[in-house]
């Protein structure tokens, strides 16, 4: 196995924007650390897969340390993992509230506490998050808050970290995106879905995959949050 290889973690790496993201950085010779809650073992040497649920500490521990068993290293984090629930307000349940928490936000936390303290060990290490626009821009008859909650919440980590760690030489910045065509939504409402968005179509995972691209490529970039939403986050 080749130490010097970059190694790339990702969450949420089964289907969607994740599995298009795990193909773009294969593509680049990364290595790849591969997680989610149901996920087929590669016959790829360079792909580790990880079957777990993000939200829990032991899953976060095991993706990190066997990574770096493995690969020896890890250069990037990218933050995928993510479920949605949509209803009005006062009809969330407490289950509900609990199941978002958990992916959204102790996905988040805790596999990206653990990916930083292996990247201070470098000096070096970019964590990327896919969040959402939403928390910019609420729409009408779009039921949001959870998500508002939560990937809104991990954009204001985004900053707060970037700067913590700026001087360490560990960039951290997120990637928000608006309606992407994935699993999550039924085919029968995407074109309802595009029509959100005031370049007139839904995204595809692959505009979400350049943009983590792009932002893994630019050292001088830290604490961004770049809106891969078709302009919806500028108005209407």
């Amino acid at each position: 196995m080749n130490r010097s290889q970059k190694v790339v973690v990702v969450t949420g790496a089964s289907q969607g924007i994740g599995a298009t993201v795990v193909a773009a950085f294969r593509k680049l010779d990364y290595s790849i650390v591969a997680t989610s809650r149901s996920i087929n073992v590669s016959d790829d040497v360079n792909i580790l897969s990880i079957a777990g649920d993000i939200g829990d500490p032991t899953t976060a521990q095991r993706v990190i340390s066997e990574g770096v068993a493995r690969f020896g290293r890890i250069d990037t984090l990218v933050n995928n993992a993510g479920i949605y629930i949509g209803k009005p307000f006062t009809e969330h349940t407490a289950e509900d509230y609990a199941a978002v928490m958990n992916v959204n936000l102790a996905g988040f936390y805790h596999i990206t506490q653990l990916a930083i303290a292996e990247m201070e060990k470098r000096s070096s290490g970019h964590v990327v998050s896919v969040t959402a626009s939403i928390d910019q821009v609420a729409i009408s008859g779009v039921y949001s808050v959870l998500a508002a909650l939560t990937k809104g919440g991990v954009n204001a980590a985004t900053k707060s970290l970037a700067i913590e760690y700026a001087k360490k030489g560990i960039r951290v910045n997120a990637v928000a995106p608006g309606n992407i065509k994935t699993p999550m939504h039924a085919p029968e409402i995407l074109e309802a879905l595009g029509a959100f968005n005031p370049i007139g179509r839904i995204g595809e995972t692959t505009d979400i995959a350049d943009a983590v691209l792009f932002l893994d490529s630019a050292p001088f970039i830290t604490g961004e949050i770049l809106h891969v939403d078709g302009g919806q986050s500028a108005g209407h």
